[in-house]
């Protein structure tokens, strides 16, 4: 080789691998070039140098592998209806969404072209196309409708799609990805629902248990179970439990909308004898939720259709029916309050495998119910999650044999014991322990959380619940011979199966406790249903508190289905009249609706999940619900006022005391609280008609809120502005709402500010003012006051129960006094994830992480940080349904830097706070200096950026 290009090549590799980056091809040519100049300059452009140079640039690329040209589009995730591969969908048009990596910057989606067929591989060749979607120019890559034909029962989809980007590049298709139809018609249904005819089946009896057994005389090629019951069950065929979930079918409104799960069960299936077991416990159906059982019926029942598909091509099915049989067994006794009763000497060993003799069971009832109200489900079920080990074994004052897990969860313990047949092992559950260390379950009220395991054996046994789940951290042991092996007892916390989205970390170890508390009271709650408590004997779908966590929620997991689905519920529970429901599934009393602030679930929570995630289909799909509740409150006005009703107010707001004899007790008006919710609500009415495109209600219900403002204005507002209320939740509902006119609305965040300094730089708020409080002040200039009050640790504030060991949020301020007391046990939950909502501040203010209200589901991105509370770190991540989205910032010696991702397919506005006069680098380069007093404000395509300056 000649000497000089040996030498070029080298050097020429040894910059470029070193940089480790992709460079364009015109800069690769540049540092070629420049290794060597003369070379360049002298060589006469013949044949010999021709050759030099396209070896040159030939070895480079081979060497270092990277690519020069294009830049690669690859494909990250494709979901259907937010669920990769989902299983029994009942959509007619389900939507698709892909995500995509690029090895460029500022790259978006030009266009896309959708496919779909019924087989995978010659989808994959390009053939048997069941609907192709022809090149679309687009920038949409989430929620594109299926509009091909109709979609068929129980069929197998699968899909691929293929993009284009802005820089000329194009990904090829995508692996096929599937989605599967469930049973779309009642009519697909040939089970029938079946019962037993056991006396112990009744409310808080034995769980009875149906069996079949069936052969199949052919080779299986694939099969497919659709399964419900009355209660909840766990099935199984041939000694294998099906599927994952817990709880199954879950909590919805029983008698409109009972869901039904799908499973692929080809695997468990053999080739001539087979048995299907089922066990159905009392669940929500019929079992005790607060002081009502037997809510949705009193039977319990099956319905259970095995699809199965032979390799010949002819089907059969496997119905629940007249030739089933049941019985009951070692299940005594299940509640979610209560607990279970479990005696391992009534076990039928092998009850679900063929070798089984089930003569002694009797036979079945056929039942006629209905199956009109069967529905596919929109997310996935409770799963199992976190295993916890014991921390520590302790023997309390009282001498009681004590488990502490560490954290405060919601699930159950899986025990592995050894003892004597008869013995009885009793397991109780606790959230704390009193004040001089014995266990406490007071706070419990009525609930017993007791389970009991009878020991069949002088083996070790494994035993855990079947049909019930405890709140707990704590766990009482009794009927022990000796010392626990707690090496054999673990927790396992059990929650609706939702993505985890958002991670937020700081320089401050308490606000990351904090934020750990928040996930947790979340997972701990989000038990099918948003869930006020997870513990005591309530457990209920309360609207308030969801719709004050909603925002705050979505950024910490996927929570889009989860919300879907329950407000489905919602609305089918909503009252004629308007009326939202106190709490959903509903199973109280008609007069338990109509309340300000837990009816605005209605309007909150769709227009929270259309924000976050850029679903119009929500906010069609809830409309007329949420248009029912505004019609309500106006039909409860005159002259535009609502003041009538039964309200809940500010829930556990601030009180010094139960006389509070000084008067400095946070109490607000409720009927000004309601007015603030009316107007909000029909704010939020008017947000989704304008998205809709329903102009005529635009215009209708924006007539209405002027009217409703200008009502507030007269009745609760005097002519300096001040509020009748003057508590921190009146100022910040109203400032939040725009209750008052601009002119008026800067002396009263003044006002908000002194009150907080009146009461020693506290918070007072409760339930409906807590999620707006720092919004407001930051909004209005005050950041400094909002980070006063988030870091404030004496009571009442967020972190107060952190230095009491927290690990969940409570629902009080101070459930455990300064003094170790403990607060009233008639309402005293330390798993209530309410006043969580700060979560929503300190993602979107104190990270600075949002999305743009105008391209919704982070389209367009907000980074606009507010440092403050002398953290010097404050690091926020979100994988929107674009991807990873963060905004991470750092403040040390007055330098600032923000560290910024863009997701590809997204753009950006990064505003840079304190940089007015800054001389700013954006990825070490100088940033073009922009002139004004303001914050600089820079738009971004996707990419990673890392800025910094000195902090003004």
């Amino acid at each position: 080789m000649n000497p000089k290009l040996n030498a070029i090549v080298k050097r020429s590799i040894g910059t470029r691998c070193s940089m480790f980056t992709p460079q364009p091809f015109e800069q690769v040519n540049a540092a070629a070039k420049s290794a060597d100049h003369d070379f360049f300059e002298t060589a006469a452009v013949d044949v010999e140098s021709l050759v030099f140079r396209a070896f040159l640039l030939v070895a480079i690329a081979m060497l270092c592998s990277v690519p020069l040209l294009a830049q690669k589009l690859s494909f990250s995730s494709l979901t259907t209806e937010y669920q990769q591969n989902p299983m029994g969908i009942g959509i007619a048009q389900p939507r698709l969404s892909w995500k995509f990596t690029s090895t460029g910057t500022n790259v978006m989606q030009e266009a896309y072209e959708l496919r779909v067929g019924t087989d995978a591989a010659a989808l994959s060749s390009g053939k048997k196309i069941f609907w192709q979607q022809a090149r679309v120019k687009s920038d949409q890559s989430v929620h594109v409708t299926y509009k091909g034909p109709a979609l068929q029962s129980s069929q197998r989809y699968y899909w691929q799609v293929r993009i284009w980007d802005n820089k000329g590049n194009s990904s090829g298709w995508s692996k096929p990805a599937f989605w599967e139809m469930g049973l779309l018609q009642p009519s697909d249904w040939s089970a029938k629902w079946i019962k037993s005819n056991l006396k112990a089946d009744t409310a808080d009896g034995a769980s009875p248990m149906f069996r079949r057994a069936f052969s199949l005389g052919k080779p299986v090629k694939s099969a497919r179970l659709y399964i419900t019951s009355h209660g909840i069950f766990e099935a199984y065929l041939n000694g294998h439990r099906i599927g994952n979930d817990y709880f199954a079918p879950g909590w919805t409104s029983y008698k409109k909308r009972l869901q039904y799960q799908t499973y692929d069960v080809t695997a468990l299936l053999n080739k001539g004898k087979n048995v299907a077991g089922v066990l159905v416990g009392d669940g929500w159906f019929r079992g005790h939720l607060d002081k009502w059982k037997n809510i949705w019926g009193k039977d319990l029942a099956l319905l259970f259709q095995l699809k199965v598909s032979y390799a010949d091509g002819t089907e059969e099915t496997i119905i629940s029916d007249g030739q089933w049989k049941s019985a009951t067994g070692p299940i005594l006794t299940s509640s979610f309050y209560n607990g279970e009763t479990y005696d391992s000497r009534l076990e039928k060993k092998d009850w679900d495998l063929s070798s089984y003799n089930d003569d002694s069971w009797q036979s079945v009832a056929v039942a006629d119910e209905a199956k009109t109200n069967l529905i596919a489900p929109e997310v996935k079920g409770v799963r199992k999650h976190e295993v916890f080990h014991a921390q520590k074994l302790i023997t309390t004052p009282k001498g009681e044999t004590v488990i502490d897990f560490g954290q405060n969860l919601v699930g159950w313990v899986v025990l592995n014991i050894k003892g004597k047949p008869g013995d009885e092992i009793r397991i109780y559950h606790a959230e704390v322990l009193d004040k001089t260390g014995n266990f406490y379950t007071t706070n419990l009220r009525h609930a017993k959380s007791e389970i009991k395991y009878i020991l069949g054996s002088n083996t070790m046994e494994h035993h855990e619940p079947h049909f019930t789940y405890q709140g707990f951290r704590y766990i009482k042991i009794e009927g022990l011979q000796g010392k626990p092996d707690t090496a054999g007892i673990t927790a396992v916390a059990m929650y609706s199966d939702m993505e985890p989205t958002g991670s937020l970390v700081t320089s401050n170890t308490m606000l990351n406790q904090l934020q750990h508390n928040i996930q947790w009271g979340q997972k701990g709650n989000f038990l099918d249903v948003p869930t006020d408590c997870p513990q005591r004997d309530e457990r209920l779908g309360w609207t308030g508190d969801a719709q004050a966590f909603s925002r705050t929620a979505a950024y910490n997991m996927n929570v889009a289905g989860f919300f879907t689905k329950w407000l489905k519920d919602l609305a089918a529970d909503q009252h004629e009249d308007g009326a939202v429901t106190w709490v959903v599934p509903d199973m109280m009393s008609k007069t338990a609706s109509g309340v300000a602030g837990w009816g605005d679930a209605s309007t909150i929570i769709p227009w929270s999940v259309y924000q976050s995630y850029g679903d119009q289909r929500i906010l069609e799909q809830q409309y007329s619900s949420m248009k029912g509740w505004v019609e309500f409150m106006k039909g409860k006005s005159t002259d535009d006022l609502w003041n009538t009703g039964t309200h809940f107010g500010d829930w556990c707001f601030y009180s010094p005391s139960p006389t509070d004899d000084g008067g400095k007790a946070a109490v607000t008006d409720k009927y000004l609280i309601a007015q603030t919710f009316y107007a909000h609500s029909t704010q939020l009415l008017i947000n989704a008609a304008t998205v809709l495109g329903k102009t005529e209600d635009v215009k209708t219900y924006s007539a209405l809120l002027l009217r409703i403002k200008n009502a507030f204005v007269k009745e609760y507002m005097t002519a300096n502005g001040r509020l009748v209320s003057g508590t921190q939740t009146a100022a910040a509902l109203a400032l939040s709402f725009d209750m008052l006119p601009v002119e008026m609305r800067d002396q009263l965040a003044k006002r908000l500010v002194q009150n907080i300094k009146d009461y020693g730089n506290h918070l007072t708020t409760g339930f409906l003012g807590t999620p707006y409080l720092c919004h407001v002040l930051s909004r209005f200039g005050y950041d400094d006051i909002a980070y006063t009050l988030l870091l404030q640790d004496t009571y009442p504030s967020w972190l107060y129960p952190v230095t009491k060991g927290a690990t969940t949020i409570w629902e009080r301020w101070d459930g455990i006094k300064a003094n170790g007391d403990l607060q009233d046990p008639s309402m005293n939950s330390f798993n209530h994830y309410s006043y969580g909502a700060i979560g929503d501040w300190m993602y979107r203010v104190m990270a600075g992480l949002n999305t743009d209200e105008k391209a919704a589901g982070y389209k367009k991105i907000h980074i606009a940080p507010h440092p403050g509370g002398n953290l010097s770190l404050v690091n926020a991540e979100l994988e929107t349904l674009y991807g990873k989205a963060s905004s991470k910032w750092q403040l040390n010696n007055g330098v600032f830097q923000l560290d910024v991702i863009i997701p590809p397919n997204t753009t950006a506005e990064v505003s840079l706070p304190g940089s007015a006069a800054a001389l700013i680098t954006q990825n070490n380069k100088p940033l073009a200096k922009q002139t004004g007093s303001t914050d600089v404000k820079v738009s971004l395509g996707s990419g990673t950026y890392h800025y910094q300056y000195h902090y003004q």
